[in-house]
């Protein structure tokens, strides 16, 4: 099935059932089919043809949805482009893809198609199944273009709409952007079972969301760890969700106090824990009902997928897994492999994992974020648990700098909870209490912020920097 056909399925089966609200705006089925069908016919007008890549440029909203469906149409692949992302980094995705066409917004803020300076190019490396560049947040380097097929994208609908149990009459509410896997998700997981999805923004005015969410009745509400801090820092007594069935995580792990307190704020909810890379969108899920007392999992493989941990590193197979990374066969090779008993394609996450005697899945760190301090190997995630459980501490990130005596320093980055007057000292003697002594923090960083990526997730990177640089303008 090619990811066009979920919309227009819809548009068959229930033309008139409501399938996207963005603000004012309102369109049913067979209305976002149609408008679809029409940015096609102005791509193909443009010299669009099989296999292109076509920019998207758009903020989360309607017309951002309509133009991927119309790329999808004209038979093209379709990449997301953040419009107020950084100019090298949209000059970087547009050279790297080859694109030759963009939609984009004029100066009157209506969305618009145009040919670019440089030629389609027709290099043959963009094959008929592809549907999907998306770019990685480029937090570690260079971004990277994954590919995904058709059949990536409607089986992984499929997949998290199953154990979800997204029905017609889900009103799903999704804030993540649709650069994002997480994002598009919402999208094809909505369309494939005919519900309602809601379009906001951002979550920047948490209040303003929640009284949507109210008017909206939404039932299914998927979060990152950065936006749980917000939700958690609002009068959820002002805000009764009665409708809300659901809520997930993924992106980044939600530390366990975060879940815990969660849980309280939505005891009629079911809180589902998940874990998933860009290059197979979600790989697992932990059952709500096994939350309470895993909540440091992420559970079990999605449906019609397995997973096995060797030497500490996740592997995954299944029908999700990308076709490569664009134009970089060598880079491919490192986290793709074939089966030679299956034939499948297998996927070398680079995340270390390990798994209880049920079978359960749990997150350890990326094997890039190991800090190695004196000989001893320290997982960042692990002191971010602790640190978080301390009262009046928001968020909380782990990383390592260089260090002449023990080759890495640990350093904490925390933003205290509003109205916390949370200290350095205060964090330094938690972690002494409940850490082996080489695990505890050199130095913590107190901080009003804690810089994060375009998908919400903290940047570790960022802070690293930031402390570099200060070590180095202090010496």
């Amino acid at each position: 099935m090619r990811v066009n056909e979920l919309l227009e399925a819809r548009a068959v089966d229930m033309p008139r059932k409501e399938a996207l609200v963005y603000a004012a705006e309102r369109f049913t089925y067979a209305q976002l089919d149609e408008a679809a069908g029409r940015v096609a016919h102005l791509l193909r007008e443009a010299g669009v043809r099989s296999g292109d890549r076509v920019a998207v440029s758009l903020e989360n909203s309607a017309d951002a949805v309509i133009a991927i469906f119309g790329v999808l149409k004209a038979n093209a692949v379709f990449f997301v482009v953040n419009p107020h992302a950084r100019p090298e980094y949209r000059n970087h995705l547009m050279s790297d893809s080859g694109a030759g066409v963009i939609v984009a917004r004029n100066s009157s803020g209506k969305p618009f198609v145009t040919r670019l300076t440089n030629p389609l190019r027709h290099d043959g490396s963009a094959d008929a199944d592809l549907a999907a560049l998306v770019y990685t947040s480029g937090s570690t380097g260079t971004p990277k273009g994954v590919m995904l097929s058709h059949r990536n994208l409607t089986f992984a609908a499929q997949s998290i709409s199953s154990y979800l149990h997204i029905t017609a009459g889900d009103v799903i509410l999704s804030v993540l952007p649709l650069s994002f896997t997480y994002g598009l998700g919402q999208v094809t997981t909505a369309f494939q079972a005919g519900a309602t999805l809601v379009l906001e923004p951002s979550f920047t005015y948490a209040r303003a969301v929640l009284d949507t969410m109210r008017r909206e009745r939404v039932t299914g509400f998927p979060i990152v760890p950065t936006m749980a801090t917000l939700l958690l820092q609002q009068d959820l007594r002002m805000h009764r969700l009665p409708h809300l069935r659901y809520i997930t995580n993924a992106a980044a792990a939600l530390p366990v106090a975060k879940t815990r307190k969660l849980r309280a704020a939505f005891p009629h909810a079911q809180l589902f824990l998940m874990y998933g890379q860009t290059e197979c969108q979600r790989v697992s899920y932990l059952p709500p009902e096994l939350v309470d007392e895993h909540p440091d999992s992420v559970g079990l493989p999605i449906p019609g997928t397995s997973t096995e941990v060797v030497e500490g590193e996740l592997i995954v197979r299944g029908p999700h897994i990308m076709k490569g990374y664009w134009k970089d066969q060598a880079l491919t090779a490192t986290v793709l492999s074939r089966d030679l008993l299956t034939g499948e394609t297998v996927l070398h996450t680079g995340d270390l994992f390990r798994t209880d005697r049920n079978g359960l899945l749990y997150f350890i760190d990326r094997r890039d974020d190991i800090i190695k301090v004196r000989g001893e190997k320290v997982a960042p995630r692990y002191i971010e648990e602790i640190i978080a459980e301390l009262r009046g501490v928001a968020e909380v990130a782990v990383y390592g700098v260089p260090d002449d005596l023990s080759g890495d320093a640990i350093v904490a980055s925390v933003k205290p909870a509003d109205g916390s007057a949370i200290t350095a000292e205060e964090v330094r003697r938690h972690c002494l209490a409940r850490l082996e002594p080489f695990m505890v923090p050199k130095i913590v960083d107190i901080r009003s912020t804690l810089p994060t990526i375009a998908n919400g997730k903290v940047s570790r990177t960022a802070l690293r920097l930031l402390t570099m640089r200060r070590g180095e303008s202090a010496a």
